[in-house]
């Protein structure tokens, strides 16, 4: 196995020659356009997907083959875990059986095109579908980029247009009610820090008491919790975005009730004694290891029973009211986007649509009492 770099005019010729065990040989040649560094990486990425015996036997390769490929070179060093678990499932529970053993070469659109048809007959969301199209079409993109294919058929498939589900939030009176009915339960200081924060899930179970400054009463982000899908177990990651790594002011009231639910932690973990797991968590177990979210699921569940609220209202939905009340309040969208974390200014806009029209009519009331009411009519 050989490969090689020839400078030719402007561009860049890479070279590569495979060897066979029954003495046959097999070249590949692509041109490059740019610097010898970009021809180096070119080869580079060639010879390391050979070693893997991605090169060469193209043409019997599977889809499925190119998968595997795919997600452990390609993905997997540039994913998260809970991301990479996300491609790895979404393939194997709609891709892999219907299309997984159809060459790589004879794919067509027409394959693809049907099985988001079968998809859609089961029921699954345009959503669904759409995840489902975006990592099948990213593999092929890298099937493409390495000479395997000629082009990228998911680009000819139609896709559903997407819905948009209607966000259940809390009302301000419903949240209200909702603090109100936390007096005497376990995870009171929980909710109510997720509300005052907007914070992930992963986040605040993330938190540690390292990140919670007292003396500026902020709460920082600096990782999340992620739980394995197989075999239980939990580990520490890096928050999802770069914008996700965000200081979060807290209300004075909440950080009181962090200080109380503090002593109380300490004053468990003495009974519990050697049992205690230390991992400085903010919301532990009750024996210190990160909570398991279902768990929690169930106990915001009976919360919204008690209070008579609706129990359609998902966990994370604490997380849309707290932007939806600020916004609603006037609050600019930008310091909304900031606080949740999202990774630009658009995304908290496109999400949280459906609070526009009241902003639009309150900016329309002001400037009328601000500049047309003052005009005079002559």
């Amino acid at each position: 196995m050989a490969g090689q770099i020839i400078k030719r005019g402007d561009t860049w010729l890479v070279r590569f020659e495979k060897r066979y065990s029954d003495g046959k040989r097999k070249s590949f040649c692509k041109t490059i356009k740019g610097t010898k560094k970009d021809a180096q990486k070119v080869l580079n990425e060639i010879l390391r997907n050979a070693d893997l015996g991605m090169l060469g036997d193209s043409q019997k390769q599977t889809l499925n083959q190119h998968l595997d490929f795919w997600l452990e070179t390609i993905a997997k060093p540039r994913l998260q875990y809970r991301t990479f678990a996300d491609y790895g499932d979404m393939l194997q529970r709609y891709v892999r059986e219907s299309l997984g053993n159809i060459k790589l070469a004879d794919l067509k659109a027409a394959h693809i095109q049907k099985l988001y048809g079968e998809m859609q007959e089961k029921g699954l969301s345009p959503r669904i579908v759409r995840y489902t199209h975006a990592i099948l079409s990213s593999s092929l993109k890298k099937a493409v980029e390495l000479d395997i294919l000629p082009r990228n058929v998911a680009k000819f498939v139609q896709l559903p247009k997407q819905t948009r589900k209607e966000m259940d939030v809390l009302s301000k009176d419903e949240t209200v009610h909702f603090l109100q009915s936390l007096d005497g339960e376990r995870f009171a200081t929980l909710f109510s820090f997720a509300l005052a924060t907007g914070m992930r899930i992963q986040e605040y179970l993330g938190l540690q008491w390292k990140d919670i400054d007292f003396e500026r009463n902020t709460a920082t982000v600096q990782r999340a919790i992620v739980w394995h899908r197989s075999g239980g177990g939990w580990h520490f990651s890096q928050p999802k975005t770069s914008k996700s790594r965000r200081t979060i002011p807290l209300p004075l009231s909440t950080v009181n009730e962090l200080r109380r639910h503090r002593r109380q932690q300490l004053e468990e973990r003495l009974k519990i004694g050697t049992a205690w797991k230390d991992f400085d968590l903010v919301f532990p177990s009750e024996i210190g290891t990160a909570l398991n979210p279902p768990n929690l699921t169930r106990a915001f569940k009976k919360i919204l029973e008690k209070a008579k609220l609706r129990t359609s209202i998902r966990l994370y939905d604490l997380r849309h009211t707290t932007a939806t009340l600020l916004l609603q309040a006037g609050i600019n969208p930008k310091v909304v986007s900031e606080r949740l974390g999202h990774a630009t200014i658009v995304l908290t806009l496109d999400v949280y649509s459906h609070v526009l029209p009241n902003m639009q009519q309150d900016a329309t009331a002001q400037l009328e009492e601000m500049i047309f009411r003052q005009k005079k009519v002559c």
